[in-house]
């Protein structure tokens, strides 16, 4: 990264999913009045284009190819949103089904996929600053990123968030069923070769099995006022 990038502040939000790192990131960019970066939309995004343009999900260089040509772009919408586009298409449900989560998670184990995307990350940085969230972005994206948040709760806490989500959406789930399918993602994302789930070594952990949004998000700002950072929201 250059020096330019270097001198523009980062918070990076890493940790399984599930744990509230897209809402905490949505709500912190816009009281900030800084930059979003959904990099697991970005992977989702790339499985999306991949299982519709039928790339086999196991054809590495093709993904990577795939990620290289992403059309992609996010609109900040109404509060604790944003509105996902590929190739011109809104896709913000589309990318959020777990058929789509799973296949982000397996071709994330790629290197040459991770590789395709990096660049395209870090261009994000830009002034006043960013806040991104996802697996490895203050491990590897923005290793000298300003805050570096490592945010958790346990699966069982994560698996009835989601199928809250589903039953608010009038979709079927059975919680036991999602349980295991974010058990099976945190092992596959903590134990591929490729920047694997970890938190950074200066990285603070956050547990939100029992905080709530509004704990989580006020926690991190006074975390960035003690670095000198301030938002017009606290």
């Amino acid at each position: 990264m250059t020096s330019e990038v270097n001198s523009i502040p980062v918070l990076t939000l890493d940790g399984p999913g599930g744990a509230g790192k897209g809402t905490v990131s949505m709500r912190l960019a816009r009281q900030l009045g800084w930059h979003l970066l959904d990099s697991g939309a970005l992977y989702r995004l790339v499985a999306l284009a991949a299982i519709r343009h039928k790339v086999d999900l196991a054809d590495e260089a093709h993904l990577a190819e795939t990620a290289a040509a992403l059309a992609v772009e996010f609109i900040a919408t109404d509060e604790d949103l944003v509105q996902v586009m590929l190739e011109g298409e809104d896709v913000s449900q589309a990318i959020r089904t777990e058929a789509v989560g799973g296949a982000a998670s397996q071709i994330a184990a790629f290197p040459q996929v991770r590789q395709a995307l990096l660049e395209r990350q870090r261009v994000f940085a830009q002034s006043p600053g960013l806040v991104c969230d996802g697996r490895d972005m203050g491990t590897v994206v923005f290793p000298s990123a300003t805050l570096k948040i490592y945010l958790t709760a346990s699966a069982e806490e994560r698996a009835l968030r989601r199928f809250r989500q589903l039953q608010e959406k009038g979709m079927d789930a059975n919680i036991s069923s999602l349980e295991q399918e974010i058990r099976d993602r945190d092992e596959r994302d903590m134990n591929r070769a490729a920047a694997p789930l970890k938190a950074a070594s200066d990285a603070i952990v956050l547990d939100s099995t029992d905080l709530d949004i509004d704990a989580v998000v006020n926690k991190i700002h006074e975390l960035l006022k003690a670095r000198g950072l301030t938002s017009n929201a606290v």
